[in-house]
């Protein structure tokens, strides 16, 4: 049987990723600071010390997968929460790649979190993988992140550092969030509303996962991001349609930075992403388009 380590197994992707790996058969080992019963998946509790007994589930492993890292979303942004940001991922990263660079029998693949943030606000420009970096906090977090990943490859290992976009579920994330104003009959799009949404069904998210791991065409950077990202306008009317409500009311970007600080800039920046090295390597997207998407995800005949 199989082996999939997963760091951050708990999450929302990633205990999306736990379930459909033990579907398909796979050993899933759940790394945790503090272990939980939680169905098949079996927990270990791990630190931040590659040589202690949690290291050894690396062995072996045909992969392992770090979600972890504290939420960008939900808090603002001071100089020590920008801290934790950094040192959360940063932390278990490292000790990691120090675990797989000691493992006698090494992982296959070492699959990394990452964001689509990393490309900065580009307004209506395309973005694959080969875009340059931007130049705020969330590029400069999602660089420093990338960048340690990839060291991986000095042991053999083949890495893939997943760049999220905005992961379209309702248990939590962005669509959680507009869930409420929406059904409200109060929700709209955040001005200017031009700005490019890059969403992903979690399906999907969790589909370019297994992508990765089963073809060894696929390292480096990977935009997780569906095919048809629009002007948060169009998002907003979408949902809008598909909740059978209105969207007509705007969300000033000034409003949002009083309440959000830096923060706002995950909803105001622009990011026309394309996952062109997923369509090139052979991923077919469950879901190319929004609104079949939001209509799966919130029940909703077409």
């Amino acid at each position: 049987m199989k082996k999939l380590v997963i760091a951050g197994a708990s999450g929302a992707i990633g205990s999306a990723l736990a379930a459909q790996a033990v579907g398909l058969g796979y050993e899933v080992v759940g790394l945790s600071r503090t272990p939980r019963p939680s169905g098949k998946v079996r927990w270990v509790t791990w630190t931040l010390s590659a040589k202690d007994a949690w290291a050894q589930e690396i062995e072996g492993a045909a992969a392992v997968i770090n979600l972890t890292g504290a939420s960008v979303i939900g808090k603002r942004w001071s100089p020590s929460y920008k801290k934790e940001l950094l040192e959360s991922r940063l932390k278990t990263t490292s000790v990691l790649v120090e675990a797989m660079k000691l493992a006698k029998s090494k992982p296959a693949v070492f699959i990394n979190g990452s964001a689509v943030g990393i490309y900065g606000d580009q307004g209506p420009l395309w973005l694959d993988e080969e875009a340059p970096a931007g130049k705020d906090f969330l590029a400069g977090l999602a660089g420093a992140w990338e960048s340690l990943a990839m060291t991986a490859e000095k042991s053999g290992i083949r890495t893939v550092v997943l760049r999220t976009g905005v992961v379209l579920d309702t248990a939590s994330g962005a669509l959680a969030s507009l869930l409420t104003p929406f059904r409200l009959f109060a929700g709209g799009p955040v001005l200017p509303g031009t700005q490019y949404v890059p969403w992903i069904h979690v399906e999907d998210e969790t589909g370019l996962i297994f992508h990765a791991i089963d073809n060894p065409s696929v390292s480096g950077p990977l935009n997780a991001a569906a095919p048809e990202p629009v002007p948060f306008k169009e998002f907003a009317s979408v949902l809008g349609r598909v909740l059978g409500r209105p969207s007509w009311l705007p969300v000033p970007a000034f409003a949002l930075r009083i309440l959000l600080g830096e923060a706002a800039v995950i909803l105001t920046a622009s990011q026309r992403v394309r996952p062109a090295k997923a369509l090139g390597t052979g991923y077919s997207f469950r879901f190319s388009s929004l609104e079949p998407a939001l209509r799966d995800l919130l029940k909703q005949p077409a």
